[in-house]
C-alpha cells in the first residue's frame, strides 16, 4: 500500500466519523422539535468498464419537521477520468487520467424560511498530486446579520488556528465561487472555499488534514446553534414565497456552475447522491 492509499483511508475514516456526528446532531434537533425523523441510508456502487475496484458511497437523507430535506453523502471512488475531463483536473492529464477521491458533501434545506440553508463539503483527491479542498457556506432566504457574523466568526477562528492568511483568502474564494453570473447575485452570504492544499509529504498531509478536520468541527459547532435559534420563528406566506424563489436561484447555481456536481457526473457517481443538493420545492417567478 502506498502513502497516498494510507492517506485516502485516513481521510475517509474522518469523513465517515464526521458524517455520523453531524447526522446524530441533526436527528437530535428533530427530536427537540417533537419529530422522530431520522436519516435513511442507501449504499451505492460506482461502475467503470475495466475497473474491478471503482468504489462507491453511502447517501443519507432525512426529511423532517425542521430539516425539510437534508442530504449527507460520503463516497470513496477510484478510476480514470475521461480524456477530455482529465486535463481540467489538478495533477491529471489525458496520458495520466487515474484518480482516487474521498469526501463528505452535505446540503440542508430547511422547513422554516428564517432558518438558513447550508452547504458543507470537504474532500481529499489523488491524481499525479494529492490535495484537500472544501469549505462551508451559509444560504439564508431571509438573512440575519447576527447569524452571518456568527457563522463567519467560527470559520475565521478555525482558519486562524492554522494560517493567518487562510480566512481572508478562502472567504474571498467563496464569494467569487458562489456567484450566479447570469443573475448578478451571490448564492448566499458566503463562508470559505479552498482547494489544492497539496500534500507533497506526510507532514503536509497531516497539516492539511488537521485544517480540514477543524473546518468540519467549526461547521458542527456553529450551524446547529443557528438552527436552534431560528427554528421556532413564525413565518407567513410571503416568507415562504421568498424562500421558494431563493431556492430556484440555488438550483440554478448547482446545475450550471457547481464543480462538485460536474465532478460527480463526469466520474460516474450516483445520480441521487449528486443531485441530493437540489431543494424539495422551488419556484421561478
Amino acid at each position: 500500500m502506498t502513502d497516498t492509499d494510507d492517506w485516502t483511508q485516513t481521510a475517509r475514516t474522518w469523513f465517515e466519523t464526521l458524517r455520523d456526528r453531524i447526522c446524530g446532531e441533526f436527528e437530535a434537533i428533530e427530536r427537540e422539535a417533537g419529530s422522530d425523523a431520522a436519516f435513511d441510508y442507501a449504499e451505492w456502487a460506482r461502475e467503470e468498464d475495466g475497473n474491478d475496484n471503482p468504489g462507491g458511497g453511502v447517501r443519507g437523507v432525512m426529511k423532517g419537521k425542521v430539516f425539510e430535506k437534508v442530504g449527507v453523502n460520503v463516497s470513496t471512488v477510484h478510476g480514470n477520468f475521461s480524456p477530455e475531463f482529465a486535463g481540467q483536473v489538478n495533477g491529471a492529464s489525458a496520458e495520466k487520467p487515474g484518480f482516487t477521491a474521498t469526501g463528505i458533501s452535505l446540503v440542508a434545506h430547511m422547513a422554516n424560511p428564517h432558518v438558513p440553508a447550508v452547504h458543507m463539503n470537504t474532500r481529499f483527491l489523488t491524481t499525479g498530486k494529492s490535495w484537500f479542498g472544501g469549505g462551508a457556506d451559509l444560504n439564508p432566504p431571509i438573512p440575519y446579520a447576527e447569524d452571518t457574523e456568527a457563522f463567519h466568526a467560527r470559520l475565521r477562528a478555525a482558519c486562524a488556528a492554522h494560517n493567518p492568511t487562510y480566512y481572508e483568502r478562502f472567504r474571498k474564494w467563496a464569494d467569487d465561487y458562489f456567484y450566479i453570473p447570469h443573475r448578478g447575485v451571490h448564492r448566499g452570504v458566503g463562508g470559505i472555499f479552498y482547494d489544492h492544499l497539496e500534500c507533497d509529504d506526510a507532514a503536509a498531509f497531516e497539516r492539511n488534514l488537521a485544517f480540514t478536520k477543524d473546518v468540519g468541527e467549526a461547521f458542527l459547532d456553529i450551524y446547529p446553534q443557528i438552527v436552534r435559534g431560528r427554528m421556532a420563528s413564525n413565518f407567513d406566506e410571503a416568507d415562504k414565497r421568498r424562500q421558494l424563489e431563493w431556492r430556484g436561484r440555488y438550483a440554478e447555481f448547482n446545475l450550471v456552475y457547481d464543480r462538485g456536481t460536474l465532478f460527480g457526473l463526469k466520474t460516474g457517481g450516483n445520480i441521487d447522491a449528486i443531485l441530493m443538493s437540489l431543494p424539495p420545492e422551488a419556484s421561478w417567478s
